[in-house]
């Protein structure tokens, strides 16, 4: 079972101690795994590869605009999060999955998964996305779409980290993300094409759903993706209040302290062993 929380709007830090707390907890056994989906102030986040030459706007432009900055452990380069866009951070057990091949999954696998995920969650809403080789993400406007006639626009960034087997960070999708703000980056370290977003894709703007919504379509694509039923979990209080009544199994109160004097008599009785 994958349990989800949509907890609105959190701070960025926040978001990375809560995220730590559960990983701990679901190598523990406390939790199951837990699809956290939530919103952002406007965020940059750098992954283990970035390049700070991807970073366009100075430290001062940034304070100027109210938009921090964070250093992290995913993979990947710089991304950039913010309100209108749904963010999703899957605290998995890898060792609880298998890939489509049978096998037990690993960190690519989960990376295509999700991917797919999201590829359907634009299907829902009548936008065709799909992949591009050697890109990690979401991509409108591919080849051999009715819109291909325009560039490839990405509409959803992936970066995970994996540890112990325990999935963090994930994905952003851009729902009524306001894409100029991506001018402060190049997106994930990519140059030559732009980033889109849900609202700019539909058709009928009168369709773009809340992000609550979405998040709630999203959590039934991921649950549909890896075959898992989905829960949906009212609150943290809720989810901790379940990882403290968990108790690990208690050894039996009955192990003698000391060996009884029969087992003592029986092993007296041994015959030593024959030595070749």
């Amino acid at each position: 079972m994958i349990q989800y929380l949509y907890l609105g709007r959190m701070a960025y830090d926040e978001a990375l101690r809560l995220q730590s707390e559960l990983v701990d907890l679901r190598y523990q056994g406390r939790i199951g795994n837990v699809l956290l989906l939530l919103e952002h102030p406007p965020v940059l986040t750098l992954g283990r590869n970035a390049d700070r030459a991807n970073v366009l706007a100075s430290d001062a432009m940034l304070a100027a605009r109210g938009v921090t900055l964070h250093h992290i452990n995913r993979g990947g380069d710089v991304t950039y999060h913010g309100p209108g866009q749904l963010v999703g951070y899957p605290i998995f057990d890898l060792r609880t999955f298998r890939n489509p091949r049978g096998s037990r999954m690993g960190p690519v696998d989960f990376v295509r998964q999700m991917e797919e995920a999201l590829i359907r969650l634009c299907g829902v809403y009548g936008v065709r996305a799909g992949r591009i080789p050697g890109l990690t993400g979401v991509w409108c406007g591919l080849p051999g779409s009715q819109d291909s006639s325009k560039e490839s626009r990405k509409i959803g960034a992936i970066g995970i980290h994996v540890s112990r087997g325990i999935t963090s960070h994930g994905f952003a999708f851009n729902v009524t993300t306001n894409l100029d703000d991506f001018r402060l980056i190049n997106p994930c370290g990519i140059t030559d094409k732009p980033v889109t977003s849900l609202e700019r894709e539909i058709t009928d703007p009168a369709r773009v759903p809340t992000l609550e919504a979405i998040a709630d379509q999203a959590a039934r694509q991921f649950g549909l993706v890896f075959n898992e039923p989905i829960l949906a979990v009212a609150s943290l209080d809720d989810l901790r209040a379940a990882a403290g009544a968990f108790s690990p199994p208690q050894m039996p109160d009955d192990t003698p302290l000391q060996v009884p004097r029969e087992v003592e008599r029986l092993r007296g009785n041994m015959e030593p062993p024959v030595r070749a």
